[in-house]
C-alpha cells in the first residue's frame, strides 16, 4: 500500500512538472512572437486624387512583415478606417485591408491590395479580384496594373491620432 501511495505521488509530481514546462514553453513562444512583431520603422504616405484623400501609415516589423493603418476619404462614399497587414514580395507590397465604414461601424470589410514601391512613392495597383467562399483575393494569373492608376502615395509626415 505504501508503494502505491509513493507511486501515485511520484506520478502526480511528474504531471505537475510537465504542466509547468508546457506553461514555460507557451510563455517563451508568446515572447518570441511579441519580439518578432515589434515595430522597427514607420513610414507615412498620402495620396490625393481630385477630391479623394488617402492617408497611410506603414509599420515595418522585426519579422519583416508590414502592419499599419489607412484612412480612405473618397468623394461620394463613406470614409473607410482600417488596418493593413501584409508583406513585401520584391518591390510589391501585398496587404489585406480590414476596415469599417464610418457610417456603418457594425460591419467589417476586408479587401486585398497591392502597392508598388517606386522611388519614394507607393502606387496602389488595379488588379482583378475574385471571391471564393467569402474570401476576396487578387487573381494570381492576372497582372496588376500600376500605370493607369488614381492613387500615387508620396511620403508625408506621420500624425498621431487623437485619443477619444
Amino acid at each position: 500500500m505504501k508503494k502505491l501511495v509513493i507511486s501515485c505521488l511520484l506520478l502526480s509530481l511528474i504531471g505537475l512538472q510537465s504542466c509547468k514546462n508546457d506553461e514555460k514553453q507557451k510563455k517563451e513562444a508568446e515572447a518570441a512572437q511579441a519580439e518578432a512583431e515589434k515595430v522597427v520603422s514607420t513610414e507615412c504616405y498620402k495620396a490625393v486624387y481630385e477630391k479623394d484623400t488617402i492617408d497611410l501609415k506603414l509599420n515595418t516589423l522585426k519579422n519583416g512583415k508590414i502592419g499599419g493603418d489607412m484612412v480612405m476619404k473618397v468623394a461620394n462614399a463613406p470614409e473607410k478606417i482600417g488596418e493593413l497587414k501584409g508583406e513585401f514580395k520584391g518591390d510589391t507590397l501585398f496587404v489585406d485591408y480590414t476596415f469599417k465604414e464610418k457610417t456603418n461601424k457594425n460591419q467589417t470589410f476586408k479587401n486585398p491590395m497591392a502597392f508598388l514601391k517606386r522611388d519614394n512613392q507607393l502606387i496602389l495597383g488595379n488588379g482583378t479580384m475574385q471571391t471564393t467562399m467569402g474570401v476576396t483575393y487578387l487573381v494570381k494569373d492576372k497582372p496588376i496594373d500600376f500605370d493607369r492608376v488614381k492613387y500615387k502615395f508620396s511620403t508625408s509626415e506621420c500624425v498621431e491620432k487623437a485619443q477619444n
